[in-house]
């Protein structure tokens, strides 16, 4: 019973797995087991977006982190994002989202 438990877990455990290194700076880790996912990364005019929940969504310029990832499988060109979206009254359906990293590989510093 414990194998099959075991089992089942492995593929959220890896993914997280990639992020538990990454820190932000003031050195405070950039995920806690659920915010941190794969996304499509734009620069656009007025800084980048990222795709997260199925819309584009700004992220600050001071979130921004240049590194790779051990372990990234390049689906997104090497975007990923975490954070969380928070609904101050509960029912607004376009959540603010906050983010607290948002990693880029390191050849894409140049592309801004």
């Amino acid at each position: 019973m414990a194998v099959v438990l075991a089992a089942s877990l492995p593929l959220p455990i890896q993914a997280h797995d990639i992020y538990s290194h990454l820190k932000d700076k003031l050195g405070t880790s950039c995920c806690d087991n659920r915010d941190c996912q794969l996304a499509p990364y734009r620069f656009v005019a007025n800084g980048l977006q990222m795709f997260v929940d199925k819309r584009w969504i700004a992220v600050p310029s001071d979130k921004i982190q240049y590194v790779a990832v051990p372990g990234d499988t390049g689906l997104t060109g090497g975007g990923h994002w975490c954070g969380f979206a928070d609904q101050p009254n509960g029912m607004d359906p376009e959540a603010l989202y906050i983010t607290r990293c948002a990693i880029l590989p390191p050849q894409s510093a140049s592309a801004q």
